[in-house]
């Protein structure tokens, strides 16, 4: 199968949407698909990337590390004539995500979209904020999903947020896949002795953008807690972000800043090296969809303690593989870090076990494998082909098609914010709906899906 990735964001920035599309399309050329990854040029791009093309694009948008690619990507039509996908996927509903409409429209080839992010979570970077921003976003993102002839989703909690917002289009869950034999053989001890940690010492980690959308505050506050009531333990975080400056300033003022250690962005060895120096790992976002970096904990027979929300709690689960919280509370997160790291040696191995048991759900091969079959159901539902369909005026009908139902979709997002804000006079947000879920312990307890 010959598929066609399309995203807003590839490498060099590597974060989950560029680590999900690297992982999958590596996999797919294993299983003996043919992938090509589009994306826009960017500063920084490797000069030997093989099945990338580079699209004219905006650098530096709004200051920031991301590029927009232009809407007459002239590279686009040579390419679907001499590559001619079976497959478009769409990783992003916008700017990218745009462009592979029209293609799919105008070459009647079925588009695949994977929602990867909860963007209205991310509101922050927006030079403008509100409940009517939030509402249209929402409505705008859940409308490019119904153009979509299938949707991906990482985990069943997102699957559920969007059927409350509307999808009508065929959803999938389909995780991102981790390469279970990689992050079984790190070497801790080589990032301990690297960053002066004692070998003997207890290392609380985290993996991940140090940014308001991980919830990065709630965070350094609770380890910081726990730090400060036992003296052999450490914090160990591996990522980058602007919340960087405020972590070690909070650390500094607590007394405790040369038990804090940040090492930047890591990949490759150094990352699974990174995992297997931890004990614990620890995670406080409720913007996840999957949140990949806790797989890869597991997969390191590291557990997890985190707080309740979509994309964790198909993960974690309280009391087998690590603790899940159900609500963020900082006392109640440093009585879980306490009572993981406090479990008799016996026991503590057993959680190890059993996280390392839960990311096999995750292998990457089976995952790919999943994605190779909904697209090929897509195709079979979807493209039976007709007479007239490789005719100029059907392309060129289909074509008008996408442009009217983008700028509908606009019109209806805007209308819908602005209805539930104005007119009506209602919150634009529905509230959490209750749904609910059997814990490992047998109660039922309630769970937002908002």
């Amino acid at each position: 199968m010959k598929i066609l990735m399309m995203t807003n964001t590839y490498t060099p920035m590597i974060e989950g949407i560029e680590q999900s599309i690297h992982s999958f399309a590596s996999e797919f050329e294993k299983l003996g698909s043919e992938v090509v990854i589009a994306a826009p040029e960017c500063e920084g791009a490797p000069s030997d990337e093989v099945n990338v093309i580079r699209l004219r694009a905006i650098k530096k948008i709004n200051r920031s590390d991301f590029s927009m690619a232009l809407p007459m990507a002239s590279l686009l039509p040579e390419l679907m004539k001499t590559f001619t996908p079976d497959i478009i996927h769409s990783h992003h509903p916008f700017w990218i995500g745009d462009i592979a409409i029209r293609l799919s429209r105008q070459y009647h080839i079925p588009l695949v979209f994977t929602y990867h992010t909860m963007f209205e979570q991310h509101m922050h970077y927006l030079p403008i904020q509100n409940e009517r921003i939030k509402r249209f976003i929402i409505e705008l993102f859940a409308g490019y999903a119904n153009m979509a002839n299938q949707v991906i989703v990482p985990s069943e909690s997102v699957r559920m947020i969007l059927l409350e917002r509307g999808v009508k289009a065929p959803i999938e869950v389909i995780p991102t896949g981790v390469d279970l034999q990689k992050f079984s053989k790190g070497q801790g001890n080589v990032i301990r002795k690297r960053l002066d940690i004692p070998l003997d010492a207890i290392v609380i980690g985290y993996v991940g953008r140090l940014a308001l959308e991980k919830n990065l505050e709630f965070l350094s506050r609770s380890v910081a807690g726990y730090l400060k009531k036992d003296a052999r333990v450490h914090f160990l975080a591996a990522g980058e972000g602007p919340l960087e400056d405020m972590t070690k300033k909070m650390f500094d003022e607590q007394g405790i800043g040369k038990r804090l250690h940040l090492t930047g962005p890591l990949f490759g060895q150094d990352l699974v090296d990174c995992y297997d120096a931890m004990n614990i790992f620890a995670f406080a976002s409720l913007s996840e969809t999957q949140g990949i970096v806790l797989v890869e904990a597991m997969a390191s027979g590291v557990p997890v303690v985190a707080v309740d929300a979509p994309g964790v709690r198909e993960v974690v689960k309280d009391g087998y593989n690590g603790r899940l919280l159900p609500e963020e509370n900082q006392d109640n997160f440093i009585e879980a870090l306490s009572w993981c790291l406090m479990q008799p040696a016996s026991e503590f191995q057993r959680m190890k076990q059993n996280a390392q048991a839960a990311a096999k759900e995750f292998a990457v091969d089976i995952c790919a494998k999943k994605m190779l079959k909904a697209y090929q159901e897509a195709r079979d539902k979807e493209y039976a082909l007709n007479d007239c369909s490789d005719t100029v005026w059907y392309a060129l009908a289909n074509r008008l098609k996408s442009e009217w139902d983008m700028f509908k979709n606009i019109m209806q997002a805007g209308g819908a914010a602005i209805a539930d804000a104005v007119i009506l006079n209602k919150p634009i947000l529905k509230k959490p709906k209750k749904i609910k879920t059997r814990g490992n312990s047998g109660y039922l307890s309630n769970r937002s899906i908002f």
